[in-house]
């Protein structure tokens, strides 16, 4: 299958080469790489062009945009910068962060997956950070959810689901309407990617109520909203983050701030989460 990526990038000097190294290396090579550098005051471009000059498949754009780094919607502006360029002649698009290395075989096994079952929508590995020198899971969310870092769309797919959206909470929004339109979205254990940033390491100070403006947008509710902020507050072992997160569903409401779903799907996601709530009790 022909795919295409994307990588928005800023300052990402340290481990960018590390990425498109693993990209040059894959049993099944990219019919196109773009990587956004978006606004680097580093070498991330003139890197991207030392590989750009031996991999013609690679290229390099540059958007500029506020050098604050907000989860979600810089990232996915950078993104649509990158997406904008590309033609239509593909059949899987991906979006990537530029602090990953990627098993050889890592797209080969994912364009077998989308082979096998039209109606897989979505799919990708596991993400691993190093911690005292062994590399174990990053787990933040459900084994179920496929990263942000390293996503990859049927294009049919990606079309119906309305491109990615450039705010908080994208990379959960988007896996929840492949459910609304019945998509199937599948993760691979064996597929073991190398997170080289942890999460959120770049996050300002006031990004942290914008999980809760996601809840909010996502269409969750309140009690949706404060299970699922003091899951990921337990996760993230910060407990005190859950009243931060409570604050930022809070403002959203007030503020009245648009949904990134139509109420149509917003219902189908309250119950939908729900559902999945009640699955794991029961387990």
């Amino acid at each position: 299958m022909n795919y295409y990526i994307v990588i928005p990038a800023h300052n990402e000097q340290a481990f960018i080469s590390l990425t498109l190294q693993s990209l040059s290396e894959q049993t099944l090579l990219p019919s196109k790489v773009v990587v956004v550098d978006d606004n680097s005051t580093d070498k991330t471009s003139e890197i991207v062009q030392e590989f750009a000059s031996k991999f013609p498949f690679i290229s390099l754009v540059k958007k500029t945009s506020e050098a604050i780094h907000l989860p979600g919607s810089k990232v996915i502006q950078a993104f649509h910068r990158g997406f904008e360029i590309l033609d239509e002649n593909y059949e899987v698009i991906v979006k990537l962060d530029a602090d990953l290395i990627l098993p050889n075989n890592y797209f080969e096994t994912i364009m077998e997956t989308f082979k096998s079952d039209s109606k897989i929508g979505m799919a990708g590995g596991f993400a691993y950070i190093e911690k005292s020198g062994d590399w174990i899971l990053e787990n933040l969310t459900d084994k179920d959810h496929i990263r942000g870092a390293f996503k990859a769309y049927r294009k049919e797919c990606f079309l119906q689901i309305g491109n990615l959206k450039p705010a908080m909470g994208w990379d959960t929004v988007d896996e929840l309407l492949c459910k609304f339109y019945d998509w199937k979205v599948v993760t691979n254990p064996s597929l073991k990617i190398k997170h080289l940033k942890p999460t959120g390491a770049n996050y300002n100070k006031t990004a942290r109520y914008k999980q809760g403006e996601a809840f909010y947008t996502l269409g969750y509710g309140f009690i949706i909203t404060s299970i699922a902020s003091a899951k990921l507050a337990l996760l993230k072992k910060k407990p005190l983050l859950f009243f931060d997160y409570i604050k930022g569903y809070l403002k959203a409401k007030s503020a009245k701030k648009p949904l990134l779903v139509t109420e149509e799907q917003a219902k189908f996601i309250r119950n939908y989460r729900l559902k999945k709530m009640k699955e794991k009790l029961i387990k």
